[in-house]
This record gives structure tokens, sequence and C-alpha cells, in this order.
């Protein structure tokens, strides 16, 4: 007889073993948090996984985007773009090759597997060498063929770099300046492949499914988020309470679907500071805890930069705080002695894209942005205006046109480069987004 109770006890302790306790199971807050918290390294990923599988681009090999170029997200029509995969292993590094760059803006940033900035190469934070040899290599390591270039560690075996030259009304020195970047890759790199992640779109993100390998993705790459241990326990949290049951997992899929994507899909309409439709984040390129932050910058604009290079007013409504449509006619005006140039030590531009996928759109003037050389006429009053409209807006001059897409939503991004402490601050706005 006690030999059945110890056995029925036993059998007890062993089914409650195989349940999931109490404490265990996640709150509905702790999937939200869980999925922002992934969503901004499966955009990379995704990014990734397309340029190397897809466009095969390959690793170490140089893009020079050509001038007007446009088929990727969130372009910079003011400069001469170049791009890079970046990869290097604990015993060789890369050396990249920075030209002396005068009287324009330049910058070569480096980007890390989570869409944070590692550095910007360039004459302001590298006074003392800002063109010349630098050595990319992995964080506590030291190659041997580094020679005489300064060294610059990576917090892994792989980085994005994005390099831009100033146009500045030269465009052929530009391309001259942009084409002498250069890399110097030495045999033997070891290179592992990009985690493959599902297909998912900026209209159609990814579910339930983030949570299906969280070590090979949150292996692949360390976090410099100061909570990052936090939020990589609680993923590994979600996705074990997932595998415990069917209803489990489905369980956190409509969390997601129903909670998580749609909270995700609302703050990016109403992110950041905002003023007359325009919205401006003061913590891109580095996001400290902020996960929401840098996915809707990842999803919105990959590769953005710190501040103190340059800050990205997004324009995704007019002053009443309704969409912008391409069907409407809108003004941006710039009273007397307000317009951008004087809060800027580089440039500034505004230009338009398509939503939710963040392309230029295509109109018959080619002119995809407008910027401190574009030659404005000023209005009598001494202001000047921004028109946007899917034909000339009555009354405005044709250099002040920006076309927008006639039956279709659209964005703004209003690039200041270099900007001074006014904007940097808080204190200096773009004219507001005015519906005519």
């Amino acid at each position: 007889m006690l030999n059945n109770i110890v056995g029925l006890i036993l059998l007890v302790l062993i089914f409650q073993g195989c349940k999931p306790k109490e404490d265990h199971v996640p709150t509905d807050k702790e999937i939200n948090d869980a999925y922002t918290y992934m969503l901004g390294r499966y955009i990379v990923l995704r990014q990734e996984n397309n340029d190397i599988n897809v466009e095969k681009v390959g690793y170490n090999k140089i893009k020079y985007n050509p001038l007007g170029s446009a088929q990727f997200v969130n372009p910079n029509m003011d400069v001469a773009y170049l791009e890079c995969w970046l990869a290097v292993d604990s015993s060789h590094a890369v050396i990249l090759n920075v030209p002396e760059v005068k009287d324009r803006y330049y910058t070569a940033q480096l980007l890390d597997g989570w869409g944070e900035v590692i550095t910007n190469i360039n004459e302001r934070n590298y006074p003392d060498h800002p063109f010349g040899k630098f050595a990319l290599v992995i964080k506590g390591t030291n190659p041997p063929n580094i020679g005489d270039a300064v060294k610059i560690e990576l917090p892994s075996a792989k980085a994005k770099m994005l390099a831009r030259v100033e146009l500045k009304g030269s465009p052929q020195e530009a391309v001259k300046l942009q084409q002498a970047f250069t890399l110097n890759v030495p045999e033997g790199i070891k290179i592992d492949p990009p985690v493959k992640v599902p297909e998912f779109t900026n209209a159609k993100l990814i579910g339930a499914a983030i949570f299906d390998k969280p070590d090979a993705i949150l292996n692949s790459y360390p976090d410099p988020m100061p909570e990052a241990a936090r939020y990589q326990a609680l993923t590994k949290r979600v996705a074990a309470y997932m595998l415990t049951s069917d209803s489990a997992a489905a369980h956190v899929e409509e969390v997601v679907q129903k909670q998580a994507i749609p909270a995700f899909m609302e703050g990016a309409k109403g992110f950041g500071t905002q003023k007359g439709g325009w919205s401006v984040s003061y913590v891109a390129g580095k996001f400290g805890n902020d996960i929401m932050a840098r996915d809707i910058i990842n999803y919105g604009g990959l590769w953005a930069n710190v501040i103190t290079e340059a800050i990205y007013f997004v324009g995704l409504t007019d002053s009443g705080k309704q969409l912008l449509h391409g069907d409407n006619v809108y003004e941006i005006r710039f009273p007397k002695g307000e317009w951008p140039d004087a809060a800027v030590n580089a440039f500034w531009s505004v230009t338009l894209y398509s939503v939710p996928d963040y392309h230029v759109v295509n109109n018959s003037l080619m002119r995809y942005s407008i910027n401190n050389v574009s030659g404005l006429k000023p209005n009598p009053d001494g202001s000047k205006s921004i028109w946007l409209g899917s034909t000339k807006p009555p009354g405005s001059d044709d250099v002040n046109w920006l076309p927008t897409p006639a039956g279709k939503g659209f964005a703004l991004t209003f690039r200041m480069y270099v900007s001074k402490p006014e904007v940097l601050d808080g204190k200096w706005f773009p004219a507001p987004i005015q519906k005519k």
C-alpha cells in the first residue's frame, strides 16, 4: 500500500514537472517586449540575407553607388554613396583606405549587427588622422597585417560600412573621391554566412516565428544595449514557453499579431518628438535601452547615423496630424532669416519617399529631394517655400516644387548634417508641413 502511495506521489511530481510553472509563463507585456527587442536584429539580418544571398554583393567588396541611384531604402540624393559588408576574423584585419577630403562633408560610418553606430571616420572624430589607413579588427585581437594603420575595433566579425561624400555642386569631384575609398583584403578570412530568417516585409512583419531560434540569433552578434542581457533572457523564456504546447505557441502568436505588431505600427506613426507634422528621435544610432526607437529607425531608415553627424526629421503627417497624401498640396514655408542653412555646419536636404517601403518616388522631373544648393526662389516677403504636390502647385516656382505620387501616401525625411547646438538641443525644427 505504501509503495502505491509513493508511486502516485512520484507520478504527480513528474507530471507537474512537465508543465511550465506558473511563474515561467510570460505575461503579454513580456511577450510584447521580447518581440520588440528581437525585431531590431531581424530587420538587420533580413537586409544582410538579401544583400548576400539575393543581390550577391559579397563581403569586403565595396559597392560604389552611381549618382542618382535610388534602388535601396531611404537613400540620400545629395551625396556620393559607397557601401560594404565588412568581415574580418581573429587572424586577419581589413584595411580601409580613406582619401583626403577637403571643403566638403564626408564620413565613413561603421555599424554593428543591431543597427547601432560603432564609429564615424572623419576629421571630427579623428582630427589627428582624418584620412589614410584604418585597420578593422575584432575587439581584443591584434592581427599581423595592421602595419601603421589606425586600429578600429569591431564588436564582432562583421560590420556594415556606409560612406558618403557631399556632392556640393561638383558631382565629378565627389565621384573621384568616392572611388578613392578602397579596401585591402587579405586572403584566408573565415566568414560565416548570415543567419537565415523567414521572409517578411515592412507591410507584413514576421510573427511569433521570431522566437524560433533565439540562441542562433542572439549568439550571432553582441548587443551594446545596456539591458541586453535582461531582454535576451526574456526572449529565451518566451521561446521556451512556446515549446511547451500548441496552445502556448498559439497564445504567443495571438499576442504578437494583436498587440506587439499593432503597437509597433502605432508607435512608428507617433514616434519621437513631434511638431508641425515632423517627428524626430534624438537617440538615433545610439539607442541606449530604447528598443522601440531602434526598431522604428531600423524599419524606416536602416543604417541611421548618430545625431551629431546627421539628424533626421521624419514627416508622415501634415501640421493637422493627417497622413500625407499625393492628392493634396502642401507648403513648407521658412520665414525670412530662418532658412535651415544657418542651423547646420555642413548641409541639409528634404527627400520624398513612398510608404511603407521608403524608396524614392519616380516622377517626370527625376527630382527626389530639395537641398541647400537647389537655388530656391524666395517669396515676395523674403520667406522661402518648398511646395509638395503631384502637379506643380499654382503660383509656385519649378525649382521649389517636390513632386508627390498621385493617389498614394508618402513620407518626408529632412536631413541636417553636422547640426548646430540648437538643432541637437531640440530648439530648432523644420517649418510646419501645411496643407493648402
